[in-house]
């Protein structure tokens, strides 16, 4: 199938559910290809709209550049046709647009720009940054806000019209009105995609700002509840996303914040709880205790 043009790919990615694929590792927390390729045939399976490989749950900070490459590859090969790979770009604007390069040529459909590494930066510096990596590749790409890359209503607007192939918008902040502010300046020229931890949480009030999509890491290890999740949610069925919310999303948060990272931890748990097994976290994260561990077993079971 050959590779969507970005406008065919904002339109795919904002039909349905999206995810990001944990990166499964060895007991050495050496990169275990054959068990990633086999979990990725897995969840192309069911209809999800797009796949984030080597994502924030794919352990992206962890990875070399290498690994990265091998990781989108692997995706690649492995997912239906008709499903969108897309691959990390972040670090420093030159890493950045190595990362779209590689992205490309490995045959990836798309880019998720993470924030820089470790610095803070001006608007105009973060558009400089995001001008630089959609001007490397002919890829769609779609900008991360969160952490230390948090994009201003205005340098949204800027770039949506500077940028031909910026396709996205993935919000990690939960800034409602900006959201709203950015939907009122740019309208359906992005697509709008809920990038926050457990983004189930938030998926109706999202809704109704224009954000039709999410990256679900409960679809990992929960991939029907997570569609029939994403379909209330779609079709405003309130009652079924409360009751869903408090039987299972809900206890989930409540155990992904115990300690910090624990929002991919609990992915790789979860993994392991429902017998798929993808290998521990790699530091700095750590992975969930036998207790923690019986807890999201008892979850998953009301799941």
């Amino acid at each position: 199938m050959p590779t969507p043009t970005p406008v065919e790919l904002a339109t795919r990615l904002g039909s349905g559910l999206l995810s990001f694929p944990v990166t499964h590792f060895g007991p050495d927390l050496a990169f275990d290809e054959i068990a990633y390729r086999e979990n990725i045939v897995r969840l192309g399976k069911y209809d999800v709209a797009g796949l984030f490989a080597a994502g924030g749950t794919g352990e992206f900070f962890s990875l070399t550049p290498a690994e990265v490459d091998a990781v989108v590859r692997a995706a690649v090969d492995s997912a239906p046709a008709s499903t969108p790979i897309l691959a990390p770009a972040g670090h420093g604007t030159a890493q950045a647009i190595a990362f779209a390069r590689a992205a490309e040529a490995a045959g990836a459909d798309g880019i998720l720009l993470f924030p820089p590494y470790l610095t803070e930066a001006s608007q105009d510096g973060l558009a400089e940054h995001v001008r630089a990596v959609c001007a490397a590749t002919s890829l769609g790409v779609i900008v991360y806000s969160r952490a230390n890359a948090v994009y201003a209503p205005r340098t949204v607007a800027a770039l949506a019209a500077d940028c031909p192939n910026l396709i996205g918008f993935k919000d990690g902040v939960g800034d409602l009105e900006a959201i709203t502010r950015i939907h009122a300046a740019v309208g359906d020229r992005l697509v709008y995609i809920g990038g926050l931890p457990t983004a189930e949480t938030f998926a109706l009030p999202y809704l109704e700002l224009g954000v039709t999509t999410y990256s679900s890491a409960l679809f990992n290890f929960l991939p029907e509840f997570a569609l029939v999740f994403y379909a209330a949610v779609r079709a405003g069925d309130r009652d079924t996303v409360r009751r869903l919310l408090s039987e299972v999303v809900l206890p989930l948060t409540a155990l992904r914040d115990r300690r910090p990272g624990y929002a991919v931890s609990i992915v790789k748990a979860g993994m392991t709880v429902t017998g798929h097994p993808a290998g521990p976290v790699r530091p700095p994260l750590t992975d969930l205790t036998d207790d923690e561990l019986a807890e999201l077993g008892a979850i998953v079971e009301r799941a």
